[in-house]
């Protein structure tokens, strides 16, 4: 078997399908895409309203609720309590499959009859305003969060973070972080960028093994250091000091210094790929034989997969992982198996083309079911009436030109700029988004503007001068004016770790941590280490090697597939020339 090239039913520009994906393809019985692996991760982003929330009643108790669901959608919602409860009976909308029809018009309308849940949580406890998120105490206005605690603020936290705020993409036994990127089994570090067992860092980057480190990047192992010089204990404590972090006038100052630092100073490995082999792509460990996969570790045998812990032998999938094997264009999977075409959906097996359902297996075509077997429409089959009809309907789909793709853009529940979409991969404006065939949102601007009761200016500049009073004004956003509160355990956090009241609101500062992550998304690049550009050696004094390099003091010949596009700033070395600096 040999690749193939084809043109991109969406975006019309060629792709290449490998030797490799056909035998993917084959194993799990489904044609080959039709459309480039862009526009499929395009449209899986297209489903993930992941933070823009809404007030609404609750459809069924009638309760005030948030939801990811604006009051405008024809969707019935139900509060996560009355939707997990043994009140209502999803199987009750079942309906029988008609073929003189299209299975997604069929879909479409089992999706309108059947009622939503408000938040996906699983299994929380005082966890009410957090999405995508299972096994957590705690936890206030997070996302995707799984077996931690004391969470507020923060994304992509994973298996056993506690008492963090403002925190992307964290790892294993985190505790008293803030602001921190990328970062794993860390204590009491703030504003710091994948960071590694390291306790009480501040403003550093790529550090790993370190204590008492401020401003400082690519160390290891090290004490005491600020801006990358060691100085005493006693030194250290006197000269970070003098920065006044405990104020808001200091922090602006260290963060200033810290972004600098970012873009001149510190070395940037061409991508973060650890203990894996025959992988590419950025954000990787412990996995071996994965493409085009980020944020990925213990991955194997997978491809074209963003946010993918622990999932095996799987392709196209995005926030899929924790025991998921064998799955193929899905969206917000735990522990599955056997999965394809299919959104939203925790505990399964056997599933295809099915929306919001847990703790079942062998369903086709089916949406909300809890605890199902051999459902059809959510209709309930005997074995062997569920095996035919389901290879009756594929047959149907196949010849409507509808089999083996994800759910077509207008089945998505959401507005494009609801979504994940209009973070990664944005459309400039409503009228390119409709023009392109994406739904949008008029909607979307949630929270309030102008009610604000205190000024920026009126905040107290140290955190040791604000007073509880704080917890019942309303700020506002001094960067889109949006307004904001303080919570009590906001308010203790920031009391504990000496961190003034942030001047910019919770969707403003997520949107700054995302800014220090490259794209996902991989460039052709050559090593910059002892480069003779004379563009970037305007910008930069700092690429010239340091070390005992491979190829001397002549400019490094290496290429690699990298996140950092051309024409960013940093300075970004392949791995041979990045150890030789760094180890």
């Amino acid at each position: 078997m040999v690749s193939e090239t084809k043109s991109c039913q969406n975006c019309k520009q060629d792709f290449v399908i490998e030797p490799e994906d056909f035998g993917f393809y084959e194993k799990i019985k489904v044609p080959p895409p039709t459309w480039c692996p862009d526009c499929r991760q395009r449209r899986r982003y297209a489903w993930r309203n992941e933070r823009t929330l809404y007030r609404r009643s609750c459809d069924f108790c009638k309760k005030n609720i948030i939801s990811i669901y604006s009051q405008n959608k024809p969707f019935t919602v139900y509060c996560t309590e009355c939707w997990w409860s043994d009140k209502w009976d999803p199987s009750g909308f079942e309906r029988d499959f008609d073929f003189s029809r299209g299975f997604f018009e069929q879909f479409r309308e089992l999706q309108l009859a059947v009622p939503r849940i408000a938040l996906m949580n699983k299994n929380n406890v005082n966890s009410e305003y957090t999405h995508h998120s299972s096994n957590n105490k705690n936890c206030y206005f997070s996302f995707s969060l799984f077996e931690s605690e004391d969470i507020q603020y923060s994304t992509n936290v994973y298996l056993g973070g506690k008492d963090c705020v403002d925190c992307y993409h964290i790892e294993g036994g985190n505790n008293l972080l803030y602001e921190c990127v990328d970062t794993s089994n860390s204590y009491r570090c703030q504003f710091g960028i994948i960071l590694r067992d390291c306790n009480e860092c501040l403003y550093s980057y790529d550090c790993r093994g370190c204590t008492n480190c401020f401003l400082s990047t690519n160390l290891r192992n090290k004490s005491y250091y600020i801006e990358n010089k060691p100085y005493s204990k006693e030194e250290y404590f006197k000269k970070l000091a003098e920065y006044k972090l405990d104020s808001h006038f200091g922090r602006e100052q260290a963060f200033s210094r810290f972004q600098g630092i970012l873009k001149q100073q510190a070395i940037h490995r061409f991508a973060f790929i650890e203990k894996s082999n025959d992988v590419s792509g950025n954000i990787i460990f412990n996995s071996k034989n994965s493409h085009f996969v980020f944020d990925a570790y213990d991955t194997e045998d997978s491809k074209y997969s963003m946010v993918c812990p622990d999932m095996k032998d799987s392709m196209d999938s995005y926030h899929v992982g924790f025991k998921c094997e064998l799955d193929y264009e899905t969206h917000a999977l735990i522990r599955c198996y056997d999965t394809q075409f299919t959104h939203l959906s925790y505990d399964n097996s056997h599933l295809s083309y099915c929306d919001s359902c847990h703790n079942s297996e062998n369903l086709f075509g089916c949406v909300g079911l809890k605890s199902s077997k051999y459902s059809i429409f959510n209709k309930k089959l005997n074995t062997d009436e569920f095996k035919l009809l389901k290879d009756r309907i594929i047959t149907h789909m196949k010849e409507t030109g509808e089999y083996g793709e994800f759910f077509p853009r207008e089945l998505s529940p959401f507005g494009y700029n609801e979504t994940q979409g209009q973070i990664y991969m944005p459309f400039e404006s409503r009228e390119e988004a409709l023009k392109n065939g994406w739904k949008w949102e008029d909607e979307a601007v949630t929270g309030t503007f102008g009610k604000e009761t205190l000024k920026p200016e009126e905040v107290p500049d140290l955190i040791d001068n604000v007073e509880d009073s704080i917890l019942n004004e309303v700020l506002v956003c001094i960067s889109c004016n949006r307004n904001y509160r303080i919570v009590n355990n906001e308010l203790n956090f920031y009391r504990r770790g000496k961190i003034p009241i942030p001047r910019a609101c919770p969707e403003c500062r997520y949107k700054t941590r995302l800014s220090f992550r490259p794209p996902r998304k991989l460039w052709h690049r050559k090593c910059m280490c002892n480069t003779t550009d004379d563009q970037q050696l305007m910008t930069n004094d700092k690429y010239k090697n340091t070390a005992q390099h491979f190829h001397s003091e002549s400019p490094c010949p290496n290429e690699f597939e990298t996140s950092y596009a051309p024409e960013r700033p940093e300075i970004v070395y392949c791995e041979q020339c990045y150890n030789a600096e760094v180890v």
